[in-house]
């Protein structure tokens, strides 16, 4: 068999396929016809589910918040948020617990950081989880993850309560604590080293010195009494001390981060698009009770030879 064989195979199942839908999809449209109203009985009571579900006071959203991780790597920071993950482990009176306990907050979940120009900046939150830890152009940001959770629209005023517990069980995981403090004192070496280089940069801004060209007559000046023999030039050092001062921005900045082994860069925010948007959910609600429907009026439809068969 050639790759030729092999795409007729496939188109051909692929058309079986779709002949086969649309026999089902016929047959579907003859039982409604027929059983009209066993189906448009399933499909008010599906969309009038589909209403309630999506109530304002019950509309879900989605929080999300970048933390910057202090010394911490990912691999740690997974270990530390899984109980989080699947509710287990956590303390028994921990607030988090409870409001899970109570269906306010779900679904705990991360999400990795993109940064695609190796600046260090984050480019773009990586929600559908499609970028590699070996791709070398959009590359996974070490230093940043987001956190994300959902919470409904009644328990909005729970939502500082929630970041405040989560950074608090984040914050006081021992294993993020030890990695915290080897890396703050490594940052305040850093930064302190940093800023005595600027000033030594700094005080070499125009330095001048005398170059004598190599078989000529030196040129001698006389200034105050002095001979200076050679060129008299300026050597400048504007570029380092202005590089070497945005690498120490950058330090500081970080300086400033490292207050906790977790600290959000931002506080939670709310997806304006809700997980249970009423448009989606009536139109997945009237599609499972169509089908529903169809599968009772079938089940109507054959019940002669369904209890026939329950009679052998």
């Amino acid at each position: 068999m050639n790759f030729f064989d092999l795409c007729v195979l496939c188109g051909r199942a692929i058309g079986r396929g779709c002949a086969a839908l649309g026999r089902l999809l016929g047959y579907m449209l003859r039982l409604t016809y027929r059983y009209w109203w066993i189906v448009i009985t399933l499909v008010v009571l599906a969309a009038a589910a589909a209403l309630y579900y999506t109530r304002e006071e019950n509309t879900i959203y989605k929080a999300n918040a970048v933390a910057f991780l202090n010394g911490v790597s990912i691999q740690q920071f997974e270990q530390a948020y899984a109980p989080l993950r699947s509710g287990r482990l956590l303390p028994a009176d921990s607030r988090v617990l409870q409001l899970m306990t109570e269906r306010k907050v779900s679904y705990f979940d991360t999400y990795r950081i993109v940064d695609c120009l190796g600046d260090s900046i984050a480019d773009y939150i990586d929600f559908k989880s499609k970028s590699s830890p070996t791709d070398t152009v959009n590359v996974q940001m070490q230093d940043r993850i987001c956190l994300q959770f959902r919470i409904k629209a009644r328990d909005l005023h729970l939502l500082p309560e929630v970041e405040q517990e989560m950074l608090s069980i984040l914050n006081n995981n021992e294993a993020l604590q030890r990695a915290y403090e080897v890396y703050l004192q490594g940052l305040k070496e850093q930064v302190r080293f940093n800023h005595s280089q600027l000033v030594k940069l700094d005080s070499l801004t125009t330095h001048y010195y005398f170059h004598g060209h190599p078989g000529a007559e030196p040129l001698g000046t006389v200034r105050e009494g002095m001979v200076f023999m050679g060129d008299w030039r300026v050597h400048l050092f504007l570029g380092e001390i202005y590089s070497h001062q945005t690498h120490t921005d950058k330090m500081d900045l970080r300086m400033q981060f490292a207050t906790a082994p977790v600290v959000l860069e931002n506080h939670f925010t709310l997806d304006p698009k809700p997980v249970n948007e009423r448009k989606k959910c009536l139109f997945l609600f009237v599609l499972m009770g169509w089908i529903g429907g169809c599968v009772l009026a079938e089940l109507i439809d054959k019940r002669k030879a369904i209890c026939a068969w329950l009679k052998k």
